[in-house]
């Protein structure tokens, strides 16, 4: 009996480690192709490389030869940073209050700030096309920040009342007897608690906005270009490989954010 239950313990552990270990060779393995491809010195993209350089690192940073791209990239960051911000207090507020309003109309109020995690977002930024159009207004990066802000806010509000569950009522109790404005307590008791879970959320928000293609795609225009539609047309017209570096710095920016926040805020936990 006693083998047996070892030989069971045996097995499921190497299924789980098995399938563990194949999801992460499939999620891996595409990022160290396009690494190593990114350092090419040939004028395609060729994998493996025949020889190894840094040239298309350089074309990508040249300002002149690729000022497209320059601004794609700060267009994707203006967007990004707003979006996120603006993300962070109103998820922050709407996370108050939901913690405060447990009932059906908090419920149905939760359910509609994340429904738009649901919603298919290509339909969602026609949809957003289409009302642009109706307002009789043309795309612009204001737009773009409106649209991408509705996408992301989700992510602030999910960790933020994650946190807040964490919250001891009793600390908010102690500091209302001993004469603390509710203010006050929110500046010294709760804000502090459920500080990481805002950085966390907000961290998430801008990586989700600076990743996001269907909204993009609809709201954006030859002056409001964003990276990744850029990168996806250069992609497709001519396999420029400066889409791979800039892949490249996409990753590594990625991974020292990553890694920021999970020492800083315990993105892991957070999201656990």
């Amino acid at each position: 009996m006693v083998d047996r239950r070892r030989f069971g313990d045996l097995a499921y552990w190497t299924l789980v480690f098995g399938l563990g270990g194949l999801a992460l060779l499939i999620l891996v393995t595409p990022v160290v192709v396009i690494l190593i491809t990114s350092f090419t010195s040939e004028a395609s993209l060729r994998f493996p490389p025949p020889d190894f350089s840094l040239r298309w690192y350089a074309e990508l940073f040249d300002p002149s030869r690729s000022r497209h791209i320059h601004n794609a990239a700060m267009n994707t960051l203006t967007v990004a940073t707003w979006s996120a911000g603006v993300a962070m207090v109103v998820a922050t507020l709407a996370a108050l209050w939901l913690h405060r309003n447990q009932g059906p109309l908090g419920r149905t109020a939760d359910t509609l700030f994340m429904s738009p995690l649901v919603l298919p977002l290509l339909a969602f930024g026609l949809a957003a096309l289409i009302l642009i159009s109706m307002l009789r207004e043309r795309p612009s990066l204001f737009w773009l920040t409106a649209g991408h802000l509705v996408v992301v806010a989700p992510f602030v509000l999910r960790t933020t009342l994650a946190s807040l569950s964490q919250l001891d009522q009793a600390l908010l109790d102690s500091s209302k007897s001993l004469g603390a404005s509710p203010f006050y307590t929110f500046r010294r008791v709760t804000l502090p608690i459920i500080l990481p879970g805002i950085a966390a959320g907000t961290f998430l928000a801008f990586m989700a906005s600076v990743d996001n293609v269907p909204v993009s795609l609809f709201l954006s225009s030859a002056r409001t270009d964003m990276l990744p539609i850029r990168l996806w047309g250069m992609m497709e017209s001519s396999l420029d490989v400066r889409v791979a570096a800039a892949s490249g710095v996409l990753i590594l920016a990625a991974l020292v954010l990553l890694l920021l926040m999970e020492r800083l805020a315990g993105l892991t936990r957070r999201l656990s």
